[in-house]
Formats: structure tokens, C-alpha cells, sequence
């Protein structure tokens, strides 16, 4: 009499592994996880170098940055449970929350300036706004590309829409702020892109934007003084902005002045870490006063010196896992306020990583464009965990009606 023993069995069996299959399907439906994975393993590692690149500078404190991704995780695990979608109709509102955010540094007695950039408010603790102002432009963004149903083929509209993502960026220059500045720009583009602008008008605003860089350069020698040290001041651009575009173009040339001493120290450390480099702690060109900004501008190579190219793989293979499974989030999303949402970040952080990394070999012009979750600043990581909270609820918001699990019944 077995099978009746074995049936029973089986029976018995079956409400609670299909209750676990329900509990695995709820789960999944919430949580991503190679994009989470990728999260925590990035986060940690990030962590890790940060730790190491302060631990010879007194300006910096970690302390500081563990308190950022305290606030970072609950920012993140607000965004996540909450509908991404809400945000769709707040297009305006989100304008207006972005450029307060950005000009709050102008404010009378919280505005703070450093080193030459009005671009910090003191609180009780400083903070860059216009850090967290990323947030509302890439929310804004997206919900005002999203009216026009990915077919945005109208001139008139085209041009009242580039004209509203221009905005923050003309708000940040008055700081000014070119770095953030830049970063704002590259998110209007990838959701013009992915939001469905023709490509003709996609190119003639790419012409009419080098045209501007020509022309700024242009006004600029024209309208020049000469200051009674006999150096030469300029109306439209920074002296130092100036020069490191022209370290970029001719590194050799220009060795002499502070950016390519930065850029020539930054090149030694990362040539100097060799295969699995100094070892954690034991780099000499941030540690003796060589390499500037070590924690923030320039911490990659930090990595590259103590970890070698070992640690750039790692580095390199963890953000290639994050951004792979957010675009797979996006490509998966049947919203595309959604989607929108989802590029922007991405490509945000693309520029960003592409930006920091290829500074500091010298294959890109100087910029104080940080380096996401490596990076030291508990605004910067605040912001990129936030980045991570609306990557998710998209996520959860989208995939949770498919597995029947309960999130997004009010589409």
C-alpha cells in the first residue's frame, strides 16, 4: 500500500510549496535582484575605497559619508514603495521644486561659497542642493517627455521643450557650476532621445549647442582684460575652465599650471598601481599630498594605485552589472514615464563614470564631475541612493500587476 502513503504525501505538500512559489513570486515582483545585487556589491566596494582615500586627510570625514547613505537608504526605501507614476502629472511642480533647489544657494545667510562657487547652504550641516535638484530633473524630464507618447515630431513643441530643459541648466550657471551643469544637460538629451524627437531636430540642436561653445570662446577673446599682474581675465568663462580644456587639447604644452600638475599626478597614480597595486591604505600620491582631491574628483585613481587594474576590472564589472540590469528594468517597463525615468538615470551615470574615469587618464577635459557610489560627499550619495529608490519602484510598480502581487492596481 505505498502509493496511497506517497499521494498523501505529495498532497500535503503542495499548498505549502506553492505558497513558497507565491512568497518567490512576490518577491521577484519587488526586487530586481541583479540590479540589487549590483546595488549592495557597488555600495560596499565603494565604501571600502572612500574609507581608504580619507584616512590621510583631515578635510575629509567617513563618518560624514556613513551618515549620507544612512539618509540615502531612507530616501531610497521611501522612493521604492512609492508609485513612481504620481510624479507623471507633477511636470511644472517639479520645475519650479528644481530651480528653487538650484538658486537656494543665492539665499541671504544659509548661501555658502566655496571655492569660488555659490553653490552650498548651511542648515545645521551643508548641503549641495543642487545635488538633489537631479532628482526633480530627471523626474521632470521625463514626465515632460512622456506627454507626447514618444512621438515628439512637432517643431514648435520641440523647441518649447528644450527651452523648459534648459532651465536648470541656466539656473546652475549662475553658481556657477558647469560640472552639475553638464549633467543636467546629458539627462535633457537622453530623454529627448529616448522620448522620440526627430533626429533631425535632434542633430540641429547638437550643431546650434557647438555652435554656442564656438561663439562663448569667440565673445570671450573679444571682450578680455588684462589684469595688472598681466594675466588676462575673461567675461564668459572661469581662467581655470578655460585652461583645462586646454590642457585636454594639448596636455604636453600646458604642464606647467595647476591642471595639468593634476592631470600629470593623476596619470602616476593610475600607471603606478601596476596589476594588483600598493594595497588598501598604502597609496603614496594621495597619502604625501601629490594628487588633489583625492576623495572626490580624483578617487579613481586612488583605486587604480592601491588596487591596480584588478580593482579597475572590479569597479568597471560591478557598474557594468548595475547598468545592465537597469536597462533591462527599462526595456521590460510598459510605462513610458517609466522608462524615461529609468534612461535618464542611467545615462546620468554613464556620463558621470565616463566623465570621471576618462578625466583622470586624460582621455576627457577636467570637471568636478564625482565618481557615483565611490565618490566622498553625503549629498552625492544621498542623491544616487534616491536614484536607486525610483530605478526600483519602477520596477516593482511594473512588474508586480504581471505576477499578480498586489502593487500598482491603480494604473
Amino acid at each position: 500500500m505505498p502509493l496511497p502513503q506517497i499521494e498523501s504525501v505529495h498532497a500535503a505538500a503542495t499548498p505549502t510549496s506553492t505558497g513558497a512559489r507565491r512568497h518567490r513570486s512576490r518577491l521577484s515582483s519587488i526586487v530586481c535582484w541583479p540590479f540589487f545585487i549590483a546595488c549592495v556589491a557597488l555600495i560596499a566596494f565603494g565604501l571600502l575605497v572612500c574609507w581608504s582615500a580619507v584616512q590621510t586627510d583631515a578635510d575629509y570625514s567617513f563618518s560624514r559619508q556613513l551618515m549620507g547613505v544612512a539618509m540615502g537608504i531612507v530616501a531610497c526605501m521611501a522612493l521604492w514603495m512609492f508609485d513612481y507614476r504620481k510624479f507623471g502629472a507633477l511636470t511644472y511642480p517639479l520645475l519650479i521644486v528644481s530651480v528653487i533647489l538650484i538658486l537656494s544657494p543665492h539665499l541671504p545667510f544659509i548661501g555658502r561659497t566655496v571655492k569660488g562657487a555659490t553653490s552650498w547652504i548651511y542648515i545645521g550641516m551643508q548641503v549641495q542642493p543642487a545635488e538633489f535638484a537631479k532628482v526633480t530633473v530627471v523626474l521632470f524630464a521625463a514626465s515632460l517627455l512622456s506627454r507626447y507618447n514618444g512621438r515628439l515630431f512637432d517643431l514648435r513643441e520641440y523647441c518649447k521643450c528644450v527651452g523648459l530643459l534648459l532651465v536648470p541648466f541656466l539656473c546652475i550657471m549662475t553658481q556657477p557650476d558647469l560640472g552639475t551643469g553638464l549633467v543636467y544637460l546629458f539627462i535633457s538629451a537622453v530623454v529627448l532621445v529616448m522620448g522620440g524627437a526627430r533626429l533631425r531636430y535632434l542633430l540641429i540642436t547638437l550643431a546650434a549647442f557647438i555652435a554656442t561653445i564656438v561663439a562663448v570662446f569667440a565673445v570671450d577673446e573679444v571682450l578680455k582684460y588684462q589684469l595688472p599682474d598681466g594675466t588676462w581675465e575673461y567675461k564668459l568663462l572661469k581662467n581655470y575652465q578655460r585652461t583645462r580644456l586646454f590642457v585636454f587639447m594639448n596636455q604636453d604644452s600646458l604642464s606647467t599650471t595647476d591642471e595639468g600638475y593634476n592631470l600629470k599626478q593623476a596619470m602616476i597614480a593610475i600607471g603606478s598601481g601596476g596589476l594588483f597595486g600598493k594595497g588598501l591604505g598604502f597609496s603614496t600620491q594621495s597619502a604625501l599630498g601629490f594628487l588633489p582631491e583625492a576623495p572626490t574628483d580624483f578617487i579613481f585613481c586612488v583605486l587604480a594605485e592601491e588596487l591596480g587594474f584588478f580593482g579597475v576590472v572590479v569597479l568597471i564589472a560591478l557598474y557594468a552589472l548595475l547598468i545592465g540590469s537597469a536597462i533591462y528594468i527599462a526595456r521590460t517597463c510598459g510605462n513610458l514615464f517609466g522608462m524615461l525615468i529609468v534612461c535618464a538615470i542611467v545615462g546620468m551615470w554613464l556620463f558621470q563614470i565616463l566623465e570621471n574615469i576618462g578625466m583622470c587618464c586624460g582621455l576627457m577635459p577636467i570637471t568636478g564631475i564625482p565618481l557615483p557610489f565611490v565618490s566622498y560627499g553625503s549629498s552625492f550619495m544621498t542623491v544616487n541612493f534616491a536614484m536607486l529608490g525610483l530605478i526600483s519602484s519602477v520596477y516593482s510598480h511594473e512588474m508586480a500587476p504581471m505576477t499578480g502581487a498586489g502593487y500598482g492596481s491603480s494604473r
